[in-house]
Formats: C-alpha cells, sequence, structure tokens
C-alpha cells in the first residue's frame, strides 16, 4: 500500500505562506525600483539630446563671432603693416572703446550662495503585516539606530491602519491599505501591482538609496540595524 502524503502542520503553512509573501514583496521592491531607474534613464537621454542641441547652437554661435573677429584682427593686421603711424592710435582707441562697451554691458557678477551640506540618504524600510505595537516597537528601535549613528533618513511603509498615532516618534511613514482591505474594495486590480507602484513613487519622491524587507515574524534589533 501506498503511504499517505503527510499532511502539513498549521506553523509550516504559516511559514511557507510568510516565506511566498516576502518573496513576493521583494519582487515588488525590485520591479519598483526598476520602473524608478528606467524614468531616470529616459529623462537623462531627454536631457543628453536637449545639451547636444544647445552644444550645436553655441558652435554655430561661436563660428560666427570667430569669423567676425578674426576679420577684423586679419584687417587690423595688414592696416599695422602698411600705415603704423596712423593705425596704432586708431586700433588703440577701438580697444578703449570695446573694453567700455563690455564693461556697461557685462551685468555685476552675482556671488555664489554657499553650497548647502549634503543630506544623508534615504532609506526605505517597507513592513507589510505589522500591528500597531510592533510598528511602534520597530520605530522606535530605528530611532535609537539614528541616534548611535544618523548616516540616512527612514521612510517606514506600513500598511497598518493605525499608522498615524505614531507621526510623533519623529519617523516619517508612509500608508498602503493592506491586502485584505484592498481586496476588498478594488478587487479589480492586483495589490501586489499597487505594491510595486506605491514603493516606485516613494523612490522617485525620496531619491531612495536602499530598500530593506523587514520580516514581521522576526523584526530586527537594534544590533541587527546596526550591522
Amino acid at each position: 500500500m501506498s503511504e499517505m502524503p503527510q499532511q502539513k502542520t498549521a506553523p509550516e503553512v504559516d511559514w511557507n505562506r510568510h516565506a511566498l509573501d516576502r518573496a513576493r514583496w521583494e519582487l515588488a521592491a525590485m520591479a519598483g525600483r526598476l520602473r524608478t531607474l528606467e524614468s531616470r534613464l529616459a529623462e537623462e537621454q531627454q536631457n543628453a539630446e536637449e545639451a547636444r542641441k544647445e552644444r550645436d547652437r553655441e558652435r554655430r554661435r561661436a563660428d560666427r563671432l570667430l569669423g567676425s573677429e578674426s576679420y577684423r584682427l586679419g584687417f587690423g593686421l595688414v592696416s599695422l603693416v602698411k600705415d603704423p603711424v596712423h593705425t596704432v592710435p586708431r586700433l588703440a582707441r577701438a580697444v578703449l572703446r570695446r573694453l567700455h562697451d563690455r564693461r556697461r554691458s557685462t551685468p555685476p557678477v552675482k556671488t555664489k550662495a554657499p553650497v548647502a551640506a549634503q543630506r544623508p540618504p534615504v532609506h526605505l524600510y517597507v513592513l507589510i503585516g505589522l500591528d500597531e505595537e510592533g510598528l511602534r516597537d520597530f520605530v522606535l528601535t530605528l530611532r535609537q539606530r539614528l541616534l548611535v549613528n544618523p548616516d540616512h533618513r527612514p521612510v517606514v511603509v506600513t500598511d497598518s491602519p493605525s499608522f498615524s498615532l505614531l507621526r510623533d516618534l519623529g519617523v516619517l511613514l508612509e500608508y498602503l491599505p493592506d491586502r485584505a482591505t484592498w481586496d476588498r474594495h478594488r478587487p479589480d486590480e492586483s495589490w501586489n501591482d499597487v505594491l510595486t507602484r506605491r514603493l516606485a513613487q516613494l523612490y522617485r519622491d525620496h531619491d531612495t538609496a536602499r530598500t530593506i524587507i523587514v520580516d514581521r515574524t522576526q523584526p530586527p534589533t537594534l544590533a541587527d540595524l546596526l550591522r
């Protein structure tokens, strides 16, 4: 007789479901990052094309100006060789007149404003599935980490509907409806797609340098965050 397949226990099922959710969130984070990079690439290509057009315009202007100055300089040199006695005073007056006109037309040089200190990069923490208490504990731990080493600015993405109660903790919180709420009100659109678009938007808004997917079953400790 063939053996019956062993039925998985409830903890094993929960662990497998959590592992699958985490893989989906990491995939959504990568997809959102990819969308941001594609958008930046398109902007850079457009800026490069505009810069090439501006370079060509400036080159044409420089060529026209160079030709004009070359003509005047050549004419002046020829006149100097032929008649130095009369040409030198005339050239001197022309130079003085040009310097005077340039001094009148040149706007005053503006002093550059002092360069602001470079702000630390933004790290995006994605916390999906944590309740209010777990979210509060993580934010407090994150604050302690920044007191030890304020090397970045944190932005926490959460699906906890009570996130607004934690705004006084000094960490920026961004809200995303949880999967069950979204599926109940918007079954026509996948929650995973919403997560991807939301992360892509946050990447652009905050110029995010790093994304951390937080394990809701084992939130990082202070020592973990300092690694």
